[in-house]
């Protein structure tokens, strides 16, 4: 028997998306099959494992554990938002240079991390990184190749690698910052 129905309005990736859902389905859910949105991953929907995580006004939420009607009306970042055009986020290419991904299932999750962190903390350490991440996790890598790219971009941050506009705006897009 279906639930009531009513229209839930985002901001999603800079764009004004809106959309019926019933009062019970979750926001992970309406990303993935009303907006098309399959970054946004579904792992143990109990939020656990973070695959499923999104910066919510630019704080990384598990977005299994929130009903598409609560986030009605607020900003939302995702995967498929980060890249500028052709050209990776950094951050994403930081994983693939460092080989911090396999499978790719945990990757979304851990990539919107990893920068709501690098955001946050300026001076990273790889037990700040480990502490940061510990609510990903990652069955195939082990962590190391993760580890190993968000102190790239962290090290890129402190010697000024990145703070061309360009790549200072495609890390900390307005989107990804609190309002």
């Amino acid at each position: 028997m279906p639930g009531e129905r009513i229209v839930v309005e985002l901001n999603v990736n800079g764009q004004r998306l809106s959309e019926v859902a019933e009062t019970r389905t979750l926001l992970s859910d309406f990303l993935r099959h009303k907006l098309g949105l399959t970054g946004v991953h579904v792992g143990c929907e109990h939020g656990v494992c973070g695959a499923c995580t999104v910066l919510m006004d630019g704080q990384p939420v598990r977005s299994c554990l929130i009903f598409a009607v609560q986030a009605d009306g607020g900003n939302f970042s995702t995967i498929e938002g980060l890249a500028d055009g052709n050209a990776m986020h950094p951050v994403q290419e930081a994983f693939r240079k460092n080989h911090g991904l396999q499978c790719g299932f945990c990757t979304p999750g851990m990539v919107l991390t990893a920068v709501d962190l690098l955001r946050r903390e300026p001076e990273l350490t790889d037990q700040k990184i480990r502490e940061g991440m510990s609510g990903n996790l990652c069955r195939c890598t082990g962590y190391e190749g993760i580890v190993a790219a968000i102190l790239e971009v962290a090290q890129q941050l402190r010697a000024g690698e990145l703070e061309t506009k360009r790549a200072a705006d495609r890390l900390f897009r307005d989107e990804l910052r609190p309002a």
